[in-house]
């Protein structure tokens, strides 16, 4: 009896203290759900949603004449959120109506499955109940234009369960033109797992500009991806847009007069810049490296890149005996006839014989002599060399080119001082060795010539803008009103001038239509792993044209191939510099006054717009041949090529900018306008002539465009 009492007192006692522990279990959850529910759901709800970051449009960078150089081109990831409201309500009626019409769009506009296939993949996802279902990858913006309009997707994503995930992707349009001035904008994953851009170029130096300013969205984790809450958005702010000095023609004709040499030559790489004289714009800059396959890409800017000059370099030296007084330029100079002399210390030789033992200052410099030229340093500096060093600083080759550009190498000149071989070093420079300065350094001098020796600052970008509105304009900077007497830049002119009309680079610009100045430089290469006896040379010409009245100046670099047996400048970089002299004098330079007339109606020149796909409709309707100059594009135009054929290129149109819309039909250009958002007013009729805003204008909702039709 006692021990039955005894067990029924430990089991009423862990009764009791179930009861106990159930009542504070039901006392604290009623608590917790009547004063703090509001706290937990809260804590709840930041466990399951997150701020996160969207990237603005990076801003596209721009030719002086507005064509784009480098742009972003959007791209769109689609989801599907088969739980929206719109597509359970009464039982998924909206989805019901729309899964074969949409199946049916998806299929005959992609093409990558049958309408079976993506409609039995839409409805096992629907039955899943799937939040996050991947509908495509990367569309592009014309296939999401498309897009919109299908079946299910126009009916707006509370209805459609539509999610619309946009990113962009870097494009240079014109492929190797500038590619690696205008630079790289591109991402990768870092070693500790961050995300880190890889810019070089513009793309570096006006970074901050072009990314703009991030936006902020909330969005809800869920399975299978991330949603975003409605309401809870920050729009991004667009970068700004860099409108560059570069002309498309003028790099268009320097690198492809540059690529022909070097495939004619195999060399190993090459660089050409084009600069406005006046204002020291760049108006084109190449920059050519060989790959393995024999081929060239922009692969590094060697156009900053620092070497030996070679015979570039005696311009300095001209510039600075003439200065300092202790030559003129008819002065007479024993150069030999060995083609090799003893001055001061050191043994100088020459490339080649000159043509007479002894021979003028102005000679010597256009004949490209290393014994005239070092006897003429010789004789100015042999008790000071230092004091060439502060003619080569007042000639701006000690110091990083200013362009607007990011890591600009610096210079590097051998020690000047006699303790340190300064006399040696000093003849050594004064004909282009013992000395590193890069193409743009060299340009930057020879222009100032050109410019009567004003030297002007080398730039590349002319203006920021966003939206059209111009944030900030760039214009010509003077770096220097005078390296030199009036007088001396007149001699170095005239020398300059000698080299074309009968020094070394003679042959080169033999019944050359108008008269050019400039040096020719050869410089046999031993730095890094290359050495003398690789027989690699640097073989260059830089000078301005026209002579009398320089308008442009220009330099041209090409490092040979080893042991080549062309490898002089008035070789390869002459024959480059005047192909482009040529050119660009007629272009730009000889322009002949238009004569005014009427012109005759004439059906064999025409101008059509409207959409690519009626066009070409058109085209194959009456078996036309035509040549296709379109990528991927929704609009288009038409003009009469060579022999009158019709060639159809894109009607670029950008999301807030006034598009082209001449030439057009009324119906393409009502839909186009007012699907942007704009009133459109018309007058006349036939197709677009005129429109009030320009193309390219910025725009705003409700903006009313008035268009003439004729």
């Amino acid at each position: 009896m006692e021990v039955k009492r005894d067990i029924l007192w430990r089991v009423y006692l862990s009764f009791l203290g179930m009861v106990v522990l159930s009542l504070l279990v039901l006392g604290k959850a009623f608590y917790i759900q009547r004063f703090q529910g509001e706290h937990w759901r809260s804590m709840s709800d930041s466990m399951h949603q997150k701020i996160q970051e969207l990237d603005a449009d990076r801003g596209t960078i721009y030719s002086e004449d507005g064509q784009m150089l480098s742009t972003s081109l959007p791209q769109f990831d689609i989801y599907m959120d088969f739980q929206a409201d719109g597509l359970r309500d009464k039982g998924g009626k909206v989805f019901k109506e729309n899964v074969d019409s949409f199946a049916i769009s998806l299929a005959g506009y992609f093409g990558d499955k049958t309408v079976t296939q993506y409609k039995k993949e839409l409805q096992a996802a629907y039955k899943s109940k799937s939040r996050y279902y991947s509908l495509r990858k990367k569309m592009t913006f014309e296939d999401y234009k498309a897009f919109r309009s299908f079946p299910l997707v126009k009916l707006g994503r509370n209805k459609s369960g539509v999610i619309v995930e946009e990113n962009s992707k870097r494009i240079s349009p014109f492929g190797l033109l500038a590619n690696r001035t205008i630079g790289l904008s591109r991402e990768h994953v870092a070693s500790n797992g961050k995300l880190k851009k890889q810019n070089v170029g513009l793309e570096k130096t006006y970074d901050s500009l072009l990314t703009g300013q991030k936006g902020q969205r909330l969005v809800r984790y869920i399975a299978g991806g991330a949603v975003p809450v409605e309401g809870f958005q920050i729009e991004p702010e667009n970068g700004k847009d860099v409108f560059t000095t570069l002309d498309v023609n003028i790099q268009d004709i320097s690198q492809n007069a540059l690529l022909r040499m070097m495939e004619s030559s195999e060399a190993q790489y090459g660089t050409c810049i084009v600069m406005e004289v006046k204002t020291g714009k760049i108006k084109a800059i190449a920059n050519l490296g060989r790959r393995p396959d024999g081929s060239y890409w922009e692969d590094d800017n060697y156009a900053l890149r620092v070497t030996e000059p070679g015979s570039t370099i005696k311009l300095a030296t001209l510039l600075a005996v003439l200065d300092k007084g202790t030559s003129s330029l008819n002065d007479m100079v024993e150069v030999g006839s060995a083609g090799r002399l003893q001055v001061g210390p050191r043994i100088v030789n020459d490339a080649e014989r000159s043509p007479k033992a002894a021979m003028t200052v102005k000679e010597c410099f256009a004949h490209s002599s290393n014994v005239g030229m070092s006897k003429l340093a010789f004789k100015a500096f042999a008790n000071n060399p230092k004091e060439f060093k502060e003619y080569l600083h007042r000639y701006h080759l000690d110091v990083r080119s200013p362009i607007d550009l990011s890591n600009i190498p610096a210079p590097r000149l051998a020690p000047l001082e006699n303790k340190n071989g300064g006399l040696m070093n000093m003849l050594t420079m004064s004909f282009g060795y013992a000395i590193n300065v890069s193409p743009l350094n060299t340009l930057s001098l020879y222009n100032a010539i050109a410019n009567d020796g004003k030297m002007m600052k080398p730039y590349l970008v002319n203006s920021i803008q966003s939206n059209g509105i111009v944030i900030k304009q760039f214009e010509p900077t003077v770096l220097d009103k005078n390296i030199c007497k009036p007088e001396v830049a007149k001699a170095a002119r005239e020398s300059m001038e000698a080299v074309v009309t009968e020094g070394t680079g003679r042959p080169a610009f033999k019944n050359m239509p108008f008269a050019v100045a400039g040096k020719t430089g050869t410089a046999h290469v031993a730095d890094g792993d290359i050495k003398y006896g690789h027989g690699v040379y640097q073989a260059s010409f830089v000078g301005y044209f026209p002579a009398d009245k320089p308008v442009y100046s220009c330099i041209v670099v090409v490092r040979t191939k080893p042991h080549a047996a062309a490898h002089y400048g008035g070789m390869l970089g002459a024959p480059v510099f005047r192909e482009i002299a040529t050119k660009l004098y007629a272009m730009y330079v000889d322009q002949k006054p238009a004569t005014l007339y009427t012109a005759r109606k004439d059906s064999s020149t025409y101008f059509y717009a409207g959409n690519t796909k009626n066009i070409k409709q058109v085209f194959g309707t009456f078996n036309m041949w035509y040549a296709d100059s379109v990528q991927q594009n929704n609009w288009a135009s038409v003009y009469a090529g060579n022999n009158y054929q019709p060639v159809l290129q894109t009607n670029a149109v950008r999301e807030k900018l006034m598009p082209n819309v001449k030439g057009m039909g009324l119906k393409d250009a009502l839909y186009l306008l007012e699907s942007m958002g704009l009133k459109v007013t018309i007058s006349g009729k036939g197709k677009v002539a005129n429109q009030s805003v320009a193309p390219g204008s910025a725009l705003a909702k409700g903006v009313t465009v008035i268009l003439e039709l004729s």
